[in-house]
């Protein structure tokens, strides 16, 4: 049964409200719990305890100068902020946030749309994104915001291919596409234990997907620029900002929906029987999403930006290698669990354990491999030839007569 047209448009309002406060109290939070870890105070001066410096910087980003520079490609310039802002908003239509509720005696689940590809439908989304990202880069008519540009775009596709063989393994396992089905399958055990390199690899290939610390190479500091959007001011840039932000605020909802349980409450929460029952699983699945979220901000505050030829050989070399392994023991677990055979969910988990302790301490040892070379002393080079002759010439001692008599003078 189709809802009335009246609470189609109360869920999309609810959506978009839910989206627009989710960032205006992310980015206040990011700042003061970055401030709490750096041991410095956080906004507090806009606001009680500062906890209006969001909305007053979305006011200010209003109302300054809308600034268009000489030369750009003026349709695709206006258009490349819309084209980044509309799919992460759309892509969270498919996003279950909880069961079958009573709205005004209408029955009605807590999704705006399910489709029985819906996963496929947020992956298609993200890709329409990475055409705002390269269109504001060639269309500002500068060489470093196309610079920014093809980094960015080079690096969400790059992450993409991990991403989606991430999902894949939750499609064979789940044996649906529907994000309500997924959420389903996870009634008793979540799939971030089942799929545990799965998981790893999607936590890791999201922040690469959102360029976010310690993989947001496009702003290069080292050139004194923002990334592709440096040519842009005012709202264009908030749009931006913004889409940036929804971004977050999707992949942890997706992360939260594929493999911690969707809107069921966790242990021990579960033990009661209206757990899971009527709107507590709203707030459940809005407690699990702003996990995901402070680990944005902790990984911002802890872990240094990594070289671009570091970040896409993690992404190329070990992400995308340990994703398609894992759907093959996925396709393979799946198989013996249809055949009947017994105690298949403990074989997973303790697999899905020991390959993911395999591949952190394979890391742990190719880092600190890279840190020991880092660290030794450099090799001594001969200055000069073994016979002392042409092309280098001896050079003085430090020793010598004609030395200390130039130092003495």
């Amino acid at each position: 049964m189709s809802d009335p047209w009246w609470l189609m448009l109360a869920k999309v309002l609810g959506v978009f409200g839910f989206l627009v406060l989710t960032v205006l109290f992310a980015i206040v939070i990011e700042r003061k719990v970055l401030g709490r870890m750096q041991m410095r105070p956080g906004p507090n001066r806009v606001g009680p305890k500062g906890w209006l410096q969001s909305l007053a910087d979305g006011i200010k980003l209003a109302l300054k100068e809308d600034i268009t520079p000489v030369g750009v490609d003026r349709a695709i310039y206006l258009m490349a902020p819309v084209i980044s802002t509309v799919p992460a908003i759309t892509a969270f239509a498919v996003i279950p946030f909880g069961p079958e509720v009573s709205i005004f005696g209408h029955r009605t689940a807590l999704q705006l749309a399910d489709l029985p590809i819906a996963v496929l439908f947020i992956l298609a989304m993200s890709s329409i994104g990475v055409y705002g990202i390269i269109l504001a880069g060639w269309s500002s008519g500068s060489a470093y915001p196309l610079l920014g540009g093809i980094r960015s775009t080079a690096q969400v596709i790059s992450y993409e291919v991990a991403m989606g063989l991430a999902f894949a393994s939750v499609f064979l396992y789940a044996g649906t596409m529907s994000t309500s089905g997924i959420v389903a399958a996870q009634d008793r055990m979540w799939f971030a234990f089942l799929l545990l390199p799965s998981f790893m690899v999607y936590l890791t290939a999201m922040v690469g997907e959102t360029n976010r610390a310690p993989f947001d190479l496009p702003e290069a500091e080292g050139e004194l620029v923002g990334g592709f959007h440096t040519e842009y001011s005012s709202l264009k840039f908030a749009l931006f900002f913004l889409a940036e932000y929804i971004n977050v605020t999707t992949v942890s909802a997706l992360a939260v929906t594929l493999f911690f349980g969707g809107w069921h409450a966790p242990f021990p929460l579960n033990l009661w029987a209206g757990a899971n029952s009527g709107w507590w699983p709203l707030l459940w699945f809005t407690a699990k999403v702003w996990g995901f979220i402070f680990i944005y901000i902790w990984l911002r505050a802890t872990l240094p930006r990594l070289r671009y030829d570091q970040f896409m050989a993690l992404g190329w070399k070990i992400l995308i290698p340990v994703a398609l392994v894992w759907v093959l023991v996925a396709a393979v677990m799946r198989s013996l669990r249809n055949d009947g055979y017994q105690h298949w969910q403990g074989v997973l988990i303790a697999v899905s354990t020991l390959t993911t302790l395999l591949v952190l301490a394979a890391l742990h040892r190719r880092f600190s491999a890279l840190n020991a070379r880092r660290d030794a002393p450099p090799p001594i080079v001969a200055l000069t030839s073994p016979g002392g002759s042409f092309p280098t010439p001896p050079l003085p001692q430090r020793n010598s007569p004609r030395v200390k008599e130039d130092v003495n003078g």
